[in-house]
């Protein structure tokens, strides 16, 4: 017995360790088969991080793991991903290892998990899914094959497959994608038992018209192998929660598949139509009241080729149906649909869809729409008619959508229109064909766009053969109000293209407050909210012609504001602007763009006889070019051209301004007391009275740029006194001002009025004026001003000096000289007074003054 149980001991270890052992020995043999079997089949980039082959994993069986298998096209779809997946997994038995190179090796299963596939057709028709190798010789044949596929089992685990046809810009999404078949391959005659669910999202021409809608469907597949035949049998499918079965086949063939089946709902309760709309939307079907029916019936027959589609015919009908939530207090009644969707010709071209009838009841009100639309793939269609009324409040009582706040309003149509989309893309408004109105009473609108309640009072649009006209459109939101009318001139390439909305409006308003237009975020709970810019909606390229009583930007009130305005390109431009404000007029051509993410404008502003005061006070940007101004009483002609970045507000930002300013003032009264800068000066300056300057029709120049502001020099002159300012200053209020005055010498203090009046008037008339300079720096809050006034005064009394030293030496001369020749004529000269007279005459190294003391006094010591 002890040998018996060491024997079996001693087996199984030899199992466990060959079980070990033997994928370290086939280990290479299976990669060198997955990479023969790859590189003769496929054309295409095929990497894989690594194949390993396992006993233990899903024994008795053997397995093969492909880790992150990835299939990239070549040209036309370079670097296109075909295909990949975390792990591709081959199941077989374990006997397949030990088969001779050429024989092969028998698949039974397979799995994959976290896979995804493209498929795409490009726009000449041309799909990267056809990378098998074209090869003619008999030694590629599948019958030579490395693997050979004898399934009785597989298993996808969140698949996803993207169909993408570029031609048509079509594209289908089936997400989550969990797949199960059960049957044996080695038939050529077999049922495959199928379990699939997935989630289905359609788009075309960049809209959305189906999202993830749930779609499940458990299936009894016959298949016929080897006439490539696939029969549906039992089958149950869900469309959400709308069920459906099928009946027929599909044959694959060389050039393409033959379908022909029907389906059909599985019962007729209107419950199923509400079953289509996913389950977010619709709330829980399962207490919903119900009455009448819903049917929907389709056959599908002929072949899908490269140039037809199989034909098919697909019947939606209501009769007299009604539903309602037990949470909601209306029902929708009197339901009526019928609709059909056809293709007889096998054309897609030639299909069309007929909405015969769409009625419905909510109270009191009937709503009815009917349409069709032909030729949808190359050039649509549509005609279609809308009559009836809706009470908008109703639609959230009697069905459970979410929406963020509930609308109000009343909806009426009574309209029929007839197009083609070629003529909406070309703008041929010729060949469209409208009649009748839309209109739109008290609506109100909440939306994280808008900063307030959005109120529609009345709004209604007349569709004429030619045009659409908005009649009217009057709406309030917060303090401000809105009147416009015009005429639309793409409306339904607004609608259906994407276009944008082109037309000539006319707009009035009361009162317009742009606060009222600009919406606020919050970054977190512990800050407060801040404004985000206004935004120019891009889908706007009109004209309007603007009229208000009184706008409201910032703090200031503008009245009378009429102009033009073009709206493109998120862009105002801005032309003939006019309005009064600050007493005065203001004219402004220019443009504002919210483009970028930093809303910009360029401006020309015209002045005309605006207070000074209010204006410079009032605004930031002209407080920061002129911050004297303030001290000036008076109106103000002016022109200015500047141009930067908008704040959030809306409002210039001052680090970004430049531009220039002309200005002139009219009839000013200057305040001193109102500046510290000028009550420093006047202190210091105290020949000039700077309240009684004469600064009427004075013009001045300036520009602007990166926060400092250059004052091109002028003149002004007050009596006989001139003076010459210029110099710069910042934003920042800091200052570097120079006035050169030019002072006659009597202003100049008592010091110089002493030493005038001991001029004669006509050598005090020689006095020129006197040069005073005055520099002003610091900040206009905090101003230092400084003079050379005492420097002044002192070069005045030297040059005094200097003239009486002259008139002196010019008197004594002359006295000299009378008295020399009073002596020469009496013979009474004595050598004495000779000799003096020339010994002054030589003593040219003595000072003037030394010369006439003695002359003097030699001259009056001489007796008579």
């Amino acid at each position: 017995m002890k040998k018996i149980v060491k024997g079996l001991g001693i087996f199984i270890l030899v199992i466990i360790i060959a079980l070990i052992a033997t994928p370290f020995i086939f280990k290479d043999k299976i990669k060198t088969i997955v990479l023969k079997t790859i590189n003769e089949n496929v054309d295409a980039t095929v990497a894989f991080n690594e194949v390993d082959l396992s006993l233990l994993k899903n024994f008795p069986k053997a397995s093969i793991t492909i880790d992150n298998l990835n299939i990239v096209n070549k040209a036309p779809f370079e670097n296109d991903t075909l295909f990949n997946a975390d792990n591709f997994i081959l199941k077989m038995s374990i006997k397949e290892l030990f088969k001779g190179n050429e024989d092969p090796i028998s698949i039974e299963s397979f799995s994959s998990e976290n896979a995804k596939v493209a498929i795409i057709f490009n726009k000449d028709g041309v799909a990267n899914y056809d990378i098998a190798l074209k090869n003619d010789t008999e030694n590629n044949t599948s019958e030579n094959s490395s693997f050979e596929v004898n399934f009785q089992n597989y298993t996808i685990k969140n698949l996803q497959f993207i169909y993408l046809d570029e031609s048509t810009n079509t594209k289908v999404i089936l997400d989550s994608i969990y797949h199960e078949g059960s049957g044996d391959f080695k038939n050529q005659l077999l049922d495959l038992d199928t379990k699939t669910t997935a989630n289905l999202s359609f788009e075309m021409d960049n809209k959305s018209y189906l999202k993830n809608i749930a779609l499940s469907l458990d299936a009894v597949l016959g298949l016929d192998l080897e006439n490539s035949i696939y029969t549906f049998k039992e089958n149950k499918a869900l469309i959400n929660q709308l069920p459906l079965e099928f009946d027929g086949f599909i044959k694959l063939m060389d050039a393409g598949q033959q379908y022909n089946l029907s389906f059909k709902t599985a019962t007729s309760s209107f419950k199923n139509f509400l079953g289509l709309v996913p389950e977010t939307y619709s709330g829980n079907l399962n207490q919903v009241k119900t009455t009448g029916d819903f049917m929907v019936n389709g056959t599908v027959n002929g072949n899908l080729t490269e140039t037809t589609i199989p034909k098919f015919d697909v019947e939606i009908t209501s009769n007299n149906a009604s539903f309602q939530y037990p949470d909601l207090p209306k029902s929708v009644k009197n339901i009526l649909i019928n609709t059909r969707i056809i293709n007889q010709t096998g054309i897609v071209k030639d299909t069309y869809v007929n909405l015969d009838k769409l009625s419905f009841t909510i109270d009191e009100d009937v709503f009815n729409a009917k349409a069709t639309i032909k030729n949808i793939t190359e050039n649509a269609l549509v005609n279609a008619e809308l009559k009836g009324v809706v009470n908008l409040a109703n639609i959230t009582k009697a069905y459970p959508v979410k929406l963020e706040k509930p609308l109000s309003g009343i909806l009426k149509a009574n309209a029929i229109t007839s197009f083609d989309m070629n003529s909406v893309e070309k703008s041929q408004y010729q060949n469209i064909k409208n009649s009748g109105s839309i209109s739109l009473t008290d609506f109100n609108y909440e939306g994280p766009e808008m900063a307030k309640l959005f109120k529609i009072n009345q709004a209604e649009i007349v569709f004429n053969p030619t045009q659409i006209n908005l009649k009217q459109f009057n709406a309030e939101t917060g303090s401000s109000d809105l009147k416009v009318t015009g005429v639309l001139d793409n409306f339904y390439g607004f609608l259906f293209k994407d276009q944008v909305l082109k037309g000539n409006f006319n707009l009035n308003s009361n009162k317009f407050v742009v606060s009222d237009f600009m919406t606020t975020t919050a970054a977190d709970t512990t800050t407060v909210a801040t404004s985000e810019a206004l935004k120019i909606p891009s889908f706007l390229d009109c004209s309007l012609t603007a009229k208000a009583t009184t706008v409201v930007y910032d703090n200031l009130n503008l009245k009378g504001v009429s102009g033009n305005l073009t709206i493109k390109d998120e862009s105002v431009l801005l032309n003939n602007l006019n309005m009064s404000a600050f007493g005065g007029k203001i004219s402004l051509n220019g443009k504002v763009s919210t483009k970028e993410a930093t809303p910009k404008f360029e401006m020309d502003l015209g002045l005309d006889a605006v207070n000074i005061a209010e204006s410079f006070t009032q605004l930031d940007m002209l407080k920061s070019i002129a911050p004297i101004a303030n001290t000036i009483l008076g109106k103000l002609n002016s022109t200015i051209k500047l141009s930067g970045n908008l704040t959030n507000e809306m409002t210039p930002d001052l680090k970004t301004l430049s531009g220039d300013l002309l200005g002139q003032l009219l009839n000013p009264e200057l305040k001193t007391s109102n500046s510290k800068l000028l009550s420093a000066l006047s202190s210091n300056v105290n020949f000039i009275d700077l309240e009684k300057l004469n600064l009427d029709n004075l013009k001045m120049a300036l520009s602007f740029e990166n926060g400092q502001v250059q004052l091109k020099p002028f003149t002004i002159k007050h009596q006989d006194i001139t003076a010459e300012i210029g110099g710069t200053h910042g934003f920042d209020q800091s200052m570097n001002y120079t006035l050169k005055f030019d002072v006659p010498a009597k202003y100049l203090g008592t010091e110089a009025t002493n030493l005038l009046a001991k001029l004669t008037p006509s050598d005090a008339s020689k006095i020129e004026s006197i040069p005073v300079n005055a520099n002003l720096t610091g900040s206009f809050l905090n101003p230092k001003v400084s003079t050379d006034l005492k420097q002044a005064t002192t070069n005045l009394a030297s040059q005094l000096i200097e003239m009486q030293k002259g008139e002196l030496i010019n008197k004594g001369t002359d006295a000299l000289t009378n008295v020399l020749n009073n002596v020469k004529s009496k013979d009474t000269v004595n050598k004495t007074t000779t000799d003096t007279i020339k010994t002054s005459t030589k003593e040219t190294d003595k000072s003037k003054d030394s010369i006439v003391k003695n002359a003097l006094k030699n001259l009056f010591k001489r007796k008579e």
